[in-house]
């Protein structure tokens, strides 16, 4: 049998999140960061630049599902993969609400 060449064109790179600011800091600094909290992006940014993965990732979803119904999708394999990542970036977020949740609430029952 003669060896088949691996196509890998159906392979496609995750795209990479937005940066938070606090990548770019070297662990010193990164601890000065957390102490002072004058990190270099707004609290309210990180909510944005999550929900706005959730948006991209869930496009991509409906993009592949639609790919798969009309049978122009080539790889079965991309629909799990945008399913799978569109659901750790909705989880990521949802995480994040709960935590600032949790948080809103400790900050309303301290003592003054």
């Amino acid at each position: 049998m003669a060896a088949q060449s691996i196509n890998s064109t159906f392979i496609t790179p995750m795209k990479s999140w937005k940066s938070t600011g606090v990548n770019s800091l070297t662990n010193s600094e990164n601890k000065a960061e957390s102490v002072t909290g004058s990190g270099s992006l707004p609290f309210s940014d990180v909510f944005k630049n999550a929900a706005d993965q959730v948006k991209s990732t869930q496009a991509e979803v409906e993009n592949q599902q639609y790919l798969l119904a009309t049978g122009q999708l080539e790889d079965a394999h991309t629909l799990p993969i945008a399913e799978s990542k569109a659901q750790i970036s909705l989880d990521l977020m949802i995480s994040l609400r709960n935590k600032a949740m949790e948080s809103y609430k400790e900050i309303m029952q301290m003592q003054i």
